[in-house]
């Protein structure tokens, strides 16, 4: 009976330095009073690196550990699905948890994050009535609200890792041989 090699091992790690990077950029963007809302050069920038640039990386990464480091040099496309869908599920947890604590420590970034809302509604169509204005932004606080903030964000993550991770294992697979 063969020994299973779990993908756990390789997604551990990654998706923990995942989540600690997307924690970076919040806390960075804390003290720097740096607001994605206002400064669309550097929303982009930070949306980029959160749902392209950082998952497909550290899921490559997690995928070619588990494949070099621990399964001999194979990997099979449900192994590259396993890692990489764990990979970003680990980091939306540690940045959801993290992010609710942040959230109570300092309540005035959670205010300041719904003035700036309101603003850049404001800018983007003045006309708004103020009926849908208020609706808007009740909506964005019951989604910041931890009890729905960190489900979705681990499904929303979860989906990311189990796209990217197709397309990677589907590029990177390389099952072992079956012998009888």
């Amino acid at each position: 009976m063969d020994k299973t090699i779990s993908p756990a091992k390789s997604a551990l790690q990654f998706g923990v330095l995942f989540g600690v990077l997307m924690i970076l950029e919040l806390v960075i963007s804390f003290v720097t009073n740096i607001n994605p809302a206002s400064n669309r050069a550097y929303g982009i920038v930070i949306n980029l690196l959160n749902f392209l640039i950082m998952p497909v990386g550290l899921i490559l990464l997690g995928c070619n550990n588990f494949k070099n480091k621990i399964n001999s040099g194979f990997i099979s496309l449900s192994e590259a699905l396993k890692v990489g869908v764990t990979v970003c599920v680990i980091a939306a947890l540690v940045y959801g948890i993290f992010s609710a604590v942040f959230n109570m420590i300092f309540p005035e970034f959670v205010e300041e994050i719904l003035r700036n809302a309101k603003t850049a509604m404001l800018q983007q169509n003045p006309e708004m009535p103020k009926e849908q204005m208020e609706m808007a932004l009740s909506f964005t606080k019951k989604f910041m609200n931890p009890v729905i903030a960190i489900p979705a964000t681990v499904i929303m993550y979860a989906f990311i890792g189990l796209i990217y991770s197709l397309i990677i294992g589907a590029i990177i697979k390389k099952e072992a041989q079956q012998s009888f």
